[in-house]
């Protein structure tokens, strides 16, 4: 039996350029790019080369006073603890910060440890399509606003947030916004500068890159202040020896799917709407979470009211079909997912709900034999 991967939100299959390329970096034995030798300037040198690909892959502004800056990161989880507490930690005076409800454990965990220390956290609503309620977002907005942190596409439902809108209310209060764009780069169109957002946070391996690599894009005068500390490397934003060839690889992985997004993201939306159409057509009464909102082109949140979210997830596994019923990273919990409970969904579509999330690796016959395969045991378990 071949197992069908079909969780492709929580990571993906490393691409094969991507690996030959982060192994010719490892093998080319880049050295400390702090070190002042000959060896240790050309590593640097590589290393800047990369930070200035990526920002400009991204959209970030490269030259003048207005340069915008990029922090690699062990990955997004980094990336969104540098953003929320290296802000807010820029202030002098704690002030009021703003998430949403459907925020992936790195912001809210991080949101709620400001909260002890001091600050005013609130939680914009959602609305039953997955997006923010611009309306509550309003009245939350106030002069002591310092950061909102709003994710640009959400891990579980795909729902793509009205960043423009988002930013235009902060923006009229004075208030920083940041955007965890993990999921969201290299499925949609991600321009730093036409976002208007303050930073943003990436990871590699959402998008076939390596684990472990990610980066932070902060605004030209964006206030931010270090979450580690010890030595000068990144501007003192990040403090540790730089390792080369992850940059590098992540580069690289842009550079490939931000060069061909466009047809990518047809082939994600064929794969997407036949998984759709097929689980629709077999089961009427199944209901895909999200689809009046704008979406991720692979993202398939389909719940079966009825039916045991984690039961089924176990039978899809024991028949070769990964997939998950919610965050990776809180998967290990039985407990119904906080994203659509903040969406205020029905209590039988909440515990139905599993999330299959597809990637350009995945074939019209694999959707095929999903559907097959959810023909076979969703009987059983609505028994």
């Amino acid at each position: 039996m071949e197992t069908i991967y079909f969780d492709n939100n929580a990571t993906t299959l490393m691409d094969d350029r991507v690996f030959k390329i982060l192994v010719s970096s490892l093998q080319l034995g880049l050295k400390n790019p702090a070190s002042q030798h000959q060896l240790g300037r050309q590593s640097r040198k590589q290393l800047e080369i990369t930070r200035k690909l990526v920002e400009g892959l991204l959209g970030g502004q490269r030259q003048g006073s207005a340069e915008d800056r990029v922090v690699f990161t062990s990955g997004g989880t980094e990336s969104n603890n540098l953003a929320l507490q290296g802000i807010c930690g820029a202030f002098p005076q704690r002030g009021r910060l703003i998430i949403s409800g459907i925020e992936h454990p790195s912001v809210t965990v991080v949101a709620e440890m400001l909260k002890k220390d001091g600050w005013d956290l609130q939680i914009v609503d959602t609305l039953p399509n997955g997006q923010i309620n611009l309306g509550h977002l309003g009245s939350l907005l106030n002069d002591k606003t310092r950061l909102v942190s709003v994710m640009l596409a959400n891990n579980e439902t795909g729902v793509i947030q009205p960043i423009a809108d988002i930013v235009a209310q902060c923006k009229n209060h004075g208030a920083l916004i940041h955007s965890d764009a993990v999921q969201a780069v290299g499925k949609m169109a991600v321009d730093f500068q036409q976002l208007g957002v303050d930073a943003l946070s990436l990871s590699a391996h959402k998008i076939h890159g390596p684990v472990g690599v990610g980066a932070l894009l902060i605004k030209n005068g964006c206030p931010i202040t270090p979450v580690l500390y010890g030595g000068f490397q990144q501007n003192g934003l990040r403090p540790g020896t730089e390792a080369c060839p992850l940059p590098v690889a992540l580069s690289k992985t842009l550079e490939l799917y931000l060069d061909h997004q466009d047809a990518n993201i047809a082939r994600l939306l064929e794969l997407q709407l036949r998984l759709e159409n097929g689980v629709l057509g077999l089961f009427p009464t199944a209901v895909i979470i999200g689809h009046e909102s704008q979406r991720l082109p692979q993202t398939v949140c389909v719940s079966f009211p009825g039916v045991d979210r984690q039961a089924l997830m176990m039978a899809l596994d024991v028949a070769g079909v990964c997939c998950s019923t919610g965050s990776a990273c809180a998967s290990g919990s039985s407990e119904a997912s906080p994203v659509l409970i903040a969406m205020g969904l029905p209590e039988d579509v909440v515990e139905g709900a599993i999330r299959f999330s597809l990637s350009i690796f995945n074939t019209p016959v694999e959707v095929d034999a999903v559907i097959d395969i959810l023909s076979e045991v969703l009987p059983l378990l609505a028994e």
